[in-house]
């Protein structure tokens, strides 16, 4: 066998070779810094360069469509309704500001005032007397669960913002807050930031399929909550475009096709939902539902506290007639039929 080490004259010849070569190989000239070879460019296949060409495309399509609203508690984002200056927002964005600044993608600023708002879908129409590029609204039934989607608006004040997932789910009902209740929501993987409410989530052919209105959160251990990444929800542009119309035309809502039982509640310690107070002449008070009693259950769910009861009102209809349990403060319980009447609109 040949031995695999290099005699110590023949070691110190191949090393001046070598060192030799490499100096040869890594300079152009005496004093001449070595050359750097970049990477290759990459060429995308066709298919890649077609969709990242559409989503270019969208952008410049539906980006005149898309508003900053300005408020003095804040800024949201907002959609072109139509080519008379209105806007559809979401509730939430305009709050109780009845002024405000909208600012277009080109730049230029409006004043703009409140048409309406309907909290119990957070949804809200702003007015500036100027004619705006309207955002095309898609029929939201026809969303497929992995329609790729673009979500835009001004997330954190960063107007234009333009971020990109797919449609996770469709008809979901999100608990917005104790009082809101969202029936019809679409689920997606879009990034949603605060800034982004109010603003458009659109398909590839460059149409809103639904308002970016919250990102879902997740309970930490110090009891707190974090957004949860990836989960995002948009009220569906068939709905808006119902009830952006509604406010346009009539200043408040006439028909929200949402069920409306007529009580001021409270949830409590023992897990019911306490009525504190019945609204006049009221679905509740027509049933003989009176102040103090105690809901147990509405078309025979069970209602521990105020949320689940706003969620299983979303699921009837206005002039359905149904069984609500209660309790009286004798501790007597009764079924009562309430026929349940319509959410009132505000101005």
């Amino acid at each position: 066998m040949r031995d695999a080490t290099v005699p110590g004259a023949a070691f110190l010849l191949v090393l001046t070779v070598l060192l030799a070569a490499c100096s040869t190989s890594g300079a152009s000239g005496s004093g001449s810094a070595p050359s750097v070879r970049s990477n290759p460019v990459v060429s995308p296949g066709g298919d890649a360069v077609t969709l990242e060409q559409t989503f270019v495309q969208v952008v410049k399509a539906v980006s005149p469509s898309v508003v900053q609203i300005t408020t003095p508690a804040g800024l949201g984002s907002g959609v072109v309704f139509d080519g008379k200056g209105d806007i559809v927002t979401n509730a939430h964005v305009v709050g109780n500001a009845t002024a405000f600044r909208v600012t277009t993608s080109a730049g230029k600023q409006y004043d703009g005032t409140l048409v309406g708002s309907f909290p119990p879908d957070d949804l809200a129409v702003v007015h500036v007397d100027a004619s705006l590029s309207p955002a095309s609204f898609a029929d939201s039934s026809r969303v497929q669960i992995g329609d790729i989607v673009l979500a835009m608006g001004s997330p954190l004040g960063l107007q234009g913002t333009v971020t990109e997932g797919i449609v996770s789910a469709v008809g979901r009902q999100v608990q917005e807050s104790p009082q809101v209740t969202l029936p019809d929501t679409i689920q997606t993987s879009a990034p949603i930031n605060p800034g982004n409410s109010g603003g458009a989530l659109v398909n590839l052919q460059g149409q809103v399929i639904g308002i970016p209105t919250l990102a879902a959160s997740t309970p930490t251990q110090e009891g707190g909550g974090g957004q949860a990444p990836g989960i995002g929800f948009a009220i569906s542009s068939n709905r808006a475009k119902d009830i952006a119309g509604q406010i346009v035309q009539h200043g408040h809502v006439v028909n929200s096709h949402r069920a409306y039982l007529g009580v001021v509640v409270a949830s409590t310690l023992s897990g019911n939902v306490a009525v504190v107070q019945v609204v006049a002449d009221g679905p509740a008070a027509r049933a003989g539902i009176q102040a103090g009693d105690l809901i147990v259950s509405v078309n025979g769910k069970q209602v521990p506290d105020t949320a689940t009861l706003a969620s299983v009102l979303a699921q009837l209809s206005p002039g359905q007639t149904v069984p609500v349990q209660i309790v009286k403060p004798n501790g007597s319980k009764q079924t009562v039929m309430v026929t349940l009447g319509q959410i009132p609109g505000t101005g």
